[in-house]
């Protein structure tokens, strides 16, 4: 799995339209929302940094929460932009994913589990082990 790291509003009208998960390394306003949604229709997922969050409106939450988008919480720890615009979720925690379903342990449990092993966080996981 790919995450879409956008550090700047300008790179929205360049994304690919069928971008799923996307990071916003930078502080959207309602606009920069309506616009990505608009860009990339099949967007399932909007992470962005824990500061940055809190300053969505509600009415923003209420919109992206009709559309059926999770807007989470979360950061790509470590990934350098200029290098690649995609952050990829590695296949060792997929392994780890399922290592740990085939031993029992729910969705809750694996996330937390790997949070503190991995660079993603819960929310993040949880969504991870939902595509699987």
């Amino acid at each position: 799995m790919k995450i879409r790291v956008v550090s700047s509003r300008e790179e929205m009208p360049n994304l690919d339209q069928n971008e799923k998960v996307i990071h916003l390394a930078f502080r959207p306003s309602n606009k920069d929302i309506f616009t990505l949604v608009q860009r990339c229709p099949k967007v399932e997922v909007i992470q962005l940094p824990s500061s940055y969050k809190r300053t969505v409106s509600k009415s923003i939450e209420m919109f992206l929460d009709m559309q059926n988008i999770k807007l989470i919480e979360g950061d790509v720890w470590g990934h350098r932009k200029d290098i690649n615009e995609y952050y990829s979720v590695s296949n060792e925690i997929k392994e780890k994913i399922k290592d740990l379903r085939s031993k029992g342990n729910s969705n809750e449990k694996i996330a937390e589990t790997l949070a503190r092993e991995s660079k993603l966080n819960k929310e993040m996981l949880l969504y991870i082990q939902s595509k699987m």
